[in-house]
């Protein structure tokens, strides 16, 4: 039975070497929704210990109207059937993952890899868009930094996606 690398069509010694070594331009974007991934986990992971209880309190910045707690313990954020943070984890995570996957190339050879991804950002870009323009101003009358941090996270995956998927669909032309 092949591997998924072979599958894919790369060895893993040579996926590896494009991964870690490749300067081109898709691998940087690709590089690139990794590091926001990981910084939306990291301001979702702290939402996270306070929705589940872990913490009382989160730390807000001294000027303005912020107010994480308020914000976090909102019935919207607890409208999926558990609390959001821990979705949105999960959220950057396929994101991760999909900006992982393949190898040089992988817009002409997989282009279903990187139309997926915009797929995938596409979603929670939507979602923090409602929470960053309507829910925190509107319905909540306050702000989250940490979750300005995270909207952004998502709008800036999203942009990253979008050169390699227009490649990938010209390529299906």
């Amino acid at each position: 039975m092949p591997s998924v690398t072979q599958w894919l069509g790369e060895e893993p010694q040579s996926l590896r070497r494009y991964i870690q070594e490749s300067d081109d331009p898709e691998m940087r974007l690709r590089r690139g929704v990794v590091a926001v991934s990981l910084i939306g986990v990291g301001a979702m992971a702290l939402t996270t210990l306070l929705q589940m209880g872990l913490v009382r309190d989160l730390p807000d910045p001294p000027a303005g109207n912020f107010h994480t707690k308020k914000v976090n313990s909102s019935d919207e954020a607890y409208s999926f059937g558990g609390p959001d943070s821990p979705l949105t984890i999960v959220a950057h995570g396929v994101n991760m993952v999909l900006a992982a996957l393949g190898g040089r190339d992988r817009a002409g050879r997989q282009p279903w890899l990187p139309i997926l991804g915009t797929l995938a950002a596409a979603g929670p870009a939507v979602v923090a868009a409602k929470y960053l323009f309507y829910q925190m101003p509107k319905v909540d009358k306050a702000w989250c930094p940490y979750c300005i941090l995270d909207a952004l996270a998502h709008f800036a995956t999203l942009g990253l996606t979008l050169p390699e998927t227009a490649k990938a669909v010209r390529s299906l032309r």
